[in-house]
């Protein structure tokens, strides 16, 4: 097994700090964008694909800032984290990106990054 590694992407976001975390950080948000569905229970989040499920659990979050999750099937150390930034001077909103991939598959997994943000902007009404 190849070792993953890390990579970041940053998308700026038309919208606010607490309406953006909901959209990152709970079932009903989530699956506006995300996923097809998503169901929690507790920190176990179950998101189905086209009839197919992943399970991950939620490893941290911080209300308004960032959530972290872990692929429960995963066998390492990997993670995906959504970072909510706001420029100090500019007040822009910035989703910051933090996952892993194969390293032959970083391109592939920061355009599917790219695919779900434009989803999330559209539910938002920021693209």
């Amino acid at each position: 097994m190849s070792d993953k590694v890390k990579f970041e992407v940053e998308f700026v976001i038309q919208s606010s700090q607490p309406l953006l975390y909901q959209y990152i950080s709970t079932p009903s948000g989530l699956s506006e964008w995300f996923a097809d569905n998503v169901n929690s229970r507790g920190e176990l989040f179950t998101f189905i694909w086209d009839g197919s499920e992943e399970e991950a659990k939620l490893l941290k979050r911080k209300s308004d800032e960032f959530v972290r999750f872990a692929w429960v099937e995963a066998e390492d150390d990997a993670y995906f984290e959504m970072r909510i930034i706001v420029d100090e001077i500019t007040s822009d909103v910035s989703l910051f990106i933090t996952d892993f991939a194969d390293e032959d598959e970083v391109d592939e997994a920061k355009m599917l990054w790219e695919n779900q943000i434009s989803s999330l902007k559209q539910v938002l009404g920021s693209s």
